[in-house]
């Protein structure tokens, strides 16, 4: 449809968009109860948690979930989640999401070409994987390593990065890419797989209501809070959606709000109503950041919104890193006002180098507390920091 026919766009002050997504994702102050409960909370509110296998002070996942959650151990995200409450699929890359999440990919698994299928399947007899899927039934939840070993299959390649090797292996990741079988939790062998009957015993069969491509782009903006319309990594698996006529319909339908920032010519989508959402005013808890916290999916957002500039560099070459390898974002009330980097070496967190932001003195009471908090979680009994540096 033509963009004339849509309502127009919502003009929103950086400032009103920092303090919406700030928020939005649950940063503002503590809502959500301790424990168990405040995770399961936590990733309804949010949508999905983004997940990376680098721990260097805790996963992404550990590090969103000890923004917003208190009374969480490292690793803790996981063993509260699973099984029951979350599995593992692709939605901004891969990511934990809701049980309640699982019909809608179970119904879409058959269509979707996700993450090279064809060619897994090339690689795969087809009577392995009829094997696998017997053995998961029939003796699950299981790892790959607790399953019969098939022999070895020519491992994909990523420019460089290679997948596994082991038959069986990719056979657990075909049938969970279709919704067969479905991570129900981690182990010291890796991630562990059930049938969904099992983990997830209340969503397995339960029915949809709607298209996935809709669901999904409703869930997508609710978790960006502003979802930019120009292609980018905060649309990762529905980059094909972002391109159909399904936006403006929401939009007409009212579904959806588009929003304009001023000093960008991006337009946003944004839920109905977003304006009218009450949320607290920001806290005096320092907060780390995860690199992939949904706040900072949007790397341009962030700077109109924040003034902050950030990129993960984490694959970056040593050499053309500004910041360092695994640097995380510091918010103070509600404000991004520098940035650490950080490792755990035998019982001490140690911040290797801390900045802060042009203009900003950070509270270094707030600061501390933050780390003591962060280095109790990651089962470290002190901290060692550096004074902070001016980010240039």
């Amino acid at each position: 449809m033509p963009p004339s026919s849509l309502p127009p766009a919502v003009t929103l002050h950086p400032d009103e968009a920092r303090r919406y997504l700030v928020g939005q994702h649950g940063l503002a102050r503590s809502v959500f109860p301790p424990g168990a409960r405040g995770v399961r909370a936590l990733l309804k509110t949010l949508r999905c948690i983004q997940l990376d296998p680098l721990d260097v002070i805790g996963t992404n996942a550990d590090l969103v979930a000890l923004a917003r959650v208190d009374g969480l151990a490292r690793g803790d995200v996981y063993r509260h989640l699973m099984p029951g409450h979350a599995f593992e699929h692709f939605a901004k890359e891969r990511c934990l999401l809701p049980a309640s999440a699982f019909p809608y990919y179970r119904e879409r698994a058959a269509q979707a070409p996700w993450w090279r299928l064809e060619e897994r399947l090339k690689r795969l007899p087809e009577a392995v994987l009829h094997a696998v899927m017997k053995e998961v039934e029939e003796a699950g939840p299981a790892s790959s390593k607790e399953l019969t070993d098939h022999g070895a299959v020519v491992p994909l390649d990523w420019s460089g990065w290679k997948g596994t090797g082991r038959a069986t292996a990719m056979a657990l990741e075909v049938l969970w890419t279709r919704c067969q079988v479905v991570v129900c939790g981690r182990a010291p062998g890796g991630k562990v797989y059930d049938v969904p009957r099992r983990a997830l015993p209340r969503h397995a069969e339960a029915p949809v209501t709607q298209p996935f491509e809709r669901w999904a782009l409703m869930e997508r903006v609710e978790a960006a809070g502003l979802l930019s319309r120009a292609s980018g990594p905060h649309w990762s698996m529905l980059s094909d959606v972002r391109t159909t006529g399904l936006p403006d319909t929401l939009v007409k339908e009212g579904l959806l709000e588009e929003v304009s920032l001023p000093g960008s010519p991006r337009r946003y989508l944004a839920p109905t109503g977003f304006r009218e959402r009450s949320f607290p005013e920001p806290d005096d808890r320092m907060r780390i950041l995860g690199p992939l916290d949904p706040v900072l999916w949007d790397r341009g957002l962030v700077r109109l919104a924040f003034g902050f500039d950030y990129v993960w560099e984490v694959y970056k070459p040593a050499a053309q890193r500004q910041w360092g390898w695994y640097v995380c974002p510091l918010l103070h009330r509600g404000r991004l006002v520098g940035r650490l980097e950080a490792r755990v070496r035998e019982d001490t967190l140690h911040v290797d180098n801390l900045w802060r932001e042009k203009g900003v003195k950070l509270d270094d009471a707030a600061l501390d507390a933050a780390l003591e908090r962060h280095a109790a979680a990651c089962g470290a009994q002190r901290v060692r920091r550096p004074r902070a540096r001016v980010a240039s």
